[in-house]
């Protein structure tokens, strides 16, 4: 996943040890101790229209086999799968493996296509009642989510969270998976998205450029702002964001208001409260942290006009001492990152009085992974999804990606994993359950494309905090007043 949003979805934001406050932190020590490893994620900011679906009786005979104990589905030897991967931060070489296993086991050929171009490829595929099979609906260029789904184009997933696990038939399939990593893809309580990798959220820096100055990581706001101040007289810039694409800055934001003001801050956003940016003291704090990086010239220079991969190559170069991203950034940058960079990636500093401590992290499943109603092979999307929660192509998925998937315990140990993604890993265990995730992202495009919008006038020095503010409860606001909303609400 690149983005989870940008481009790279990542995508783009699960659960606690029991609820949707941690996602599965035992499960994810337990793995992590034999490997070392952690993942990505995505998040979307295009807004697309799209029009009505259709369901399960769309299948055609040429598609239909027969269902059996091993086939559940009845996966049709000699069909074909129509697959779209989101070629960003993960690339497509896991997906070929998957489709090369999937066609060894079934003798069904995938037509694969990977691309940045979501929207551009696939609306007018929607649009026509012609959509692929299966698809990573992720980046830059993702389709909505919640726009799919009002517009009846998603096939609700139960049926394949219900059927046997491949590693262990005695269970369902929903029954392998990290607690909490199926809300994300949510809509009305039903899924309909496989966010199917899990994914920090934070900033990173170069173990080596903090070495040779002699820093330390900080823990605390000022302590961030002290580095900043160093190295602009080094003429570094101490803080990069992806310009073009806002949703990554507001990674930095949203997580100081969590941290700031507890879960209950970050429900008030998500459960469109009146209250949650305007009246908010811990939204009024975050965002005003943000802004006296801006003030204060602490940003790196041309930041706010460049592109995801353009800001993290100059951050490569050394160019800035911070960045923000999630945990998909050592992947997407591979051949951009210097041999002996030390690619870190560690938590949001607090702000005085913070209710979560410096550990917590924005931590959850990503990369959202989609069954289109109106699917021609139903019976083997369903089965290749299937395929995809099995250890084995888990642990595919590793090898190719570097990251951990929502499976648990599936990766088969001896994988290892690069210097940043082993980093997520130790800041994984120090937060132990003290995990946060936002759903907004997922279940409100429009009003998420709303305040990024806002966050990308601030960066520029266009509007202030106080308008940002107002801008962002304006968005809040107006989601209110659809009568769907209502639907969505955390506890």
């Amino acid at each position: 996943m690149g983005s989870t949003t940008a481009e790279n979805d990542h995508g783009p934001e699960g659960a606690g040890t029991t609820d949707l406050e941690g996602v599965g932190r035992r499960d994810l020590i337990k793995r992590s101790a034999a490997l070392g490893l952690i993942t990505v994620p995505t998040m979307s900011f295009l807004s697309a229209c799209a029009s009505g679906g259709g369901g399960d009786d769309d299948t055609s005979e040429d598609t239909q086999g027969e269902a059996s104990e091993s086939n559940p589905f009845g996966v049709k030897k000699g069909s074909k799968l129509d697959v779209v991967i989101f070629k960003g931060g993960y690339g497509d070489a896991y997906a070929k493996a998957w489709e090369a296993a999937f066609q060894k086991k079934w003798g069904v050929t995938s037509t694969h296509t990977g691309t940045q171009e979501i929207t551009g490829k696939l609306q007018p595929r929607f649009n026509a009642g012609n959509p692929p099979d299966i698809v990573d609906d992720s980046g830059a260029q993702q389709i909505p989510i919640d726009v799919l789904y009002k517009n009846g184009q998603l096939l609700d997933l139960a049926e394949v969270l219900d059927s046997p696990s491949i590693d262990d038939p005695s269970k369902k399939v929903r029954d392998t998976l990290i607690p909490g990593t199926l809300d994300a893809g949510m809509q009305e309580n039903k899924v309909v998205a496989l966010n199917y990798i899990y994914t920090v959220w934070g900033l990173w820096y170069s173990g080596k450029l903090f070495k040779e100055n002699g820093w330390e990581e900080p823990k605390t706001w000022a302590d961030f702002l002290t580095i900043c101040k160093e190295a602009k007289a080094k003429e570094i810039g101490g803080l990069a964001h992806q310009g073009k694409y806002p949703y990554y800055i507001n990674v930095a934001i949203m997580d100081l208001i969590a941290k700031t003001g507890g879960l209950e801050a970050m429900k008030a956003i998500d459960n469109l409260d009146p209250k949650a940016f305007v009246g908010s003291d811990a939204a009024k704090a975050g965002v005003e942290a943000i802004y006296e990086v801006v003030e204060k010239g602490y940003l790196m220079p041309g930041t706010n006009g460049l592109t995801h991969t353009e800001s993290q190559a100059r951050w490569n170069q050394y160019k800035a001492v911070f960045i923000t991203s999630g945990s998909w950034l050592e992947n997407e940058q591979l051949t951009q990152t210097p041999d002996d960079f030390e690619m870190t990636f560690m938590p949001m500093p607090v702000l005085p009085d913070s209710v979560m401590p410096f550990e917590a992290i924005r931590a959850g499943s990503g990369e959202p992974f989609i069954i289109p109603a109106k699917a021609k092979n139903l019976p083997a999307a369903k089965e290749f999804m299937r395929m995809m929660l099995s250890r084995e192509w888990s642990t595919l998925f590793a090898k190719e990606a570097n990251s951990l998937t929502i499976v648990k315990d599936g990766v088969d140990t001896g994988v290892s994993l690069r210097p940043g993604t082993q980093s997520t890993v130790e800041v994984s265990k120090a937060a132990g359950d003290n995990t946060f995730r936002y759903l907004y992202t997922e279940w409100y495009s429009e009003m998420d494309t709303a305040i990024q919008n806002a966050s990308n006038e601030l960066m520029a020095k266009r509007i202030q905090p106080a308008e940002w503010l107002k801008r962002a409860q304006a968005a809040v606001d107006k989601q209110a007043k659809d009568p769907d909303s209502k639907k969505n609400r955390r506890d």
